[in-house]
């Protein structure tokens, strides 16, 4: 399978002690399927500081399935939800060496904040987001599990 993270430079070796607690599966490494997303994400950076990286990488999803421990959230659901609002209160579980489901982005976020101040409860929010198809993301919530089974491919400049 093949992964690719949107940045501001090339990242041939991922560490998440530099990445932020409060996101939507918590503290981790994210990459995505989806390279139009990735795109995106490169994009901000472009805009903002005019340059920005695609980097890619390899892995065997199957295996990771097998050998590790995968939270994975097949759609926006309750529990999706559940997640993702501990997670960016910072209280992520750290019960999973990888954590894959749909990204809380522009769209999703309008319903989220919502959702966080109240305006409308759990089941109201879940009920808007079926409309939304969900962008896969892939949170590596472990370093050891980064270096054993995530093989940086190469980079594309945007």
């Amino acid at each position: 399978m093949i992964l690719y993270h949107g940045s501001l430079d090339t990242i041939e070796k991922p560490d998440i002690s530099f990445s932020r607690d409060n996101t939507d599966f918590g503290k981790g490494f994210y990459t995505t399927t989806i390279k139009t997303q990735a795109e995106k994400w490169t994009n901000r950076f472009k805009r903002r500081f005019g340059r920005g990286s695609i980097s890619i990488y390899e892995t065997d999803e199957a295996i990771l399935k097998k050998e590790i421990s995968v939270l994975e959230f097949d759609s926006y659901s309750t529990e999706w939800l559940d997640y993702i609002v501990n997670s960016r209160k910072g209280a992520a579980s750290k019960m999973h060496d990888l954590v894959i489901g749909g990204i809380a982005n522009d769209d999703v976020y309008n319903t989220l904040t919502l959702f966080f101040r109240g305006y409308i409860q759990s089941d109201e929010a879940i009920k808007r987001l079926r409309y939304e198809k969900p962008n896969i993301q892939y949170c590596f919530k472990s370093q050891s599990v980064i270096e054993k089974y995530l093989k940086y491919a190469g980079t594309e400049t945007i």
